[in-house]
């Protein structure tokens, strides 16, 4: 079925044509009912070209500062190495650009206290690509803790990567492209597995406990490495008081599993979060004390990345609140992984407004 387009459209350049462009961000543009695709951005000009002419993108650019004088882009995304996150999203805000940018927005808690002045300084929008926040399952129980659930007494939630994930994702997914001349950050981001875990994974779930059970104040983490799997167990202290559990587990021997249960005063929510690349929405089962019954939201419409730009979009032309993670989220988010980190060092619990360095 064609896509129906809106009638005002939000141009939209993407930095990097690499794995996260091909599999989400290239076609979310183009199937997204409020953007198109002005331009593409790679250092890598045949993966530009190659990418920008089967999207339909209407420039080509093997530079970023020339995307960015291009005055008819309205908003960025960044799909590239997390270490050029920040320096690319400050680039794109001084130039005037509202900003998506691919998670961890940033690797230390000083950067992306920098990135939040500019975002403060010049008034764009930017939005971190936790996409999460745009499955429609997650959302019912966001709706439903904001109006119906009362009092939060506890959350557990889990984010267990397998063995298995890569044989599922590549029987998906298109095989990628790569290029001749990728621009890599300095040294091997998956030398230290431990950070690239937090970073990759860790800051997913974070997130999601936070949008749904508020702001996070503490946290004491243990962490054990066996066999080539590692595995953080994090208590976690709430705002609102209520008890937080996570687990983050790498790489499980079993399948992928990934969800949430939360007890609160007028009912509980559970859920299963299924692989993103399924893009099928969480199963979500709501049970309300008022009626005895549990309730499922069919959520049909699974493709959370061009939901989060569809919002994003929605943001910047028709001014309604932003529902995705924005820059305080993603400052809270790194401020969170730096403090399981430290705590997983010494034992101790972690504030995380103590919380600075690197991740």
């Amino acid at each position: 079925m064609a896509v129906k387009k809106e009638e005002r459209l939000l141009n939209v350049g993407i930095l990097g044509c690499g794995p996260i462009s091909q599999f989400a961000h290239l076609e979310s543009v183009q199937k997204g009912r409020n953007t198109t695709l002005r331009a593409v951005c790679d250092a890598d000009e045949g993966l530009a070209n190659r990418f920008g002419t089967f999207y339909d993108a209407e420039r080509i650019f093997p530079d970023y500062d020339q995307m960015l004088a291009d005055d008819t882009i309205e908003a960025v995304i960044i799909g590239i190495s997390d270490a050029f996150h920040v320096p690319a999203a400050i680039k794109a805000l001084e130039a005037g650009k509202h900003v998506l940018c691919e998670k961890p927005i940033g690797l230390s808690v000083e950067e992306v206290l920098d990135l939040q002045k500019v975002v403060h300084a010049t008034g764009k929008v930017l939005q971190v690509g936790h996409m999460l926040r745009f499955d429609p399952g997650i959302q019912s129980a966001h709706d439903f803790l904001r109006d119906e659930m009362g009092e939060i007494l506890a959350l557990k939630a889990w984010y267990c990567d397998s063995t298995a994930r890569y044989t599922n994702t590549d029987a998906i997914q298109p095989m990628h492209r790569t290029g001749t001349r990728p621009l890599k950050p300095a040294g091997n981001p998956k030398a230290n597995l431990k950070r690239y875990n937090m970073l990759a994974h860790g800051c997913h779930l974070l997130d999601l406990a936070r949008y749904l059970c508020g702001p996070i104040t503490e946290v004491h983490a243990r962490h054990r490495e066996k066999y080539g799997a590692m595995s953080w167990f994090v208590d976690v202290e709430f705002e609102n008081r209520a008890l937080g559990h996570l687990d983050l587990t790498l790489s499980v021997r079993m399948d992928w599993h990934e969800g949430f249960q939360i007890y609160g005063q007028n009912g509980s929510i559970a859920a299963n979060i299924l692989n993103p690349w399924y893009y099928r929405a969480s199963e979500v089962d709501i049970f309300r004390e008022a009626d005895a019954s549990t309730h499922r939201v069919l959520g049909a419409d699974g493709h959370f990345y061009r939901r989060q730009l569809e919002g994003f979009a929605d943001v910047i032309l028709k001014g309604i609140p932003q529902e995705g993670a924005n820059i305080e989220d993603g400052v809270e988010s790194v401020r969170g992984m730096v403090a399981i980190m430290q705590s997983a060092e010494t034992g101790k619990p972690v504030k995380l407004a103590d919380a600075t360095g690197p991740v």
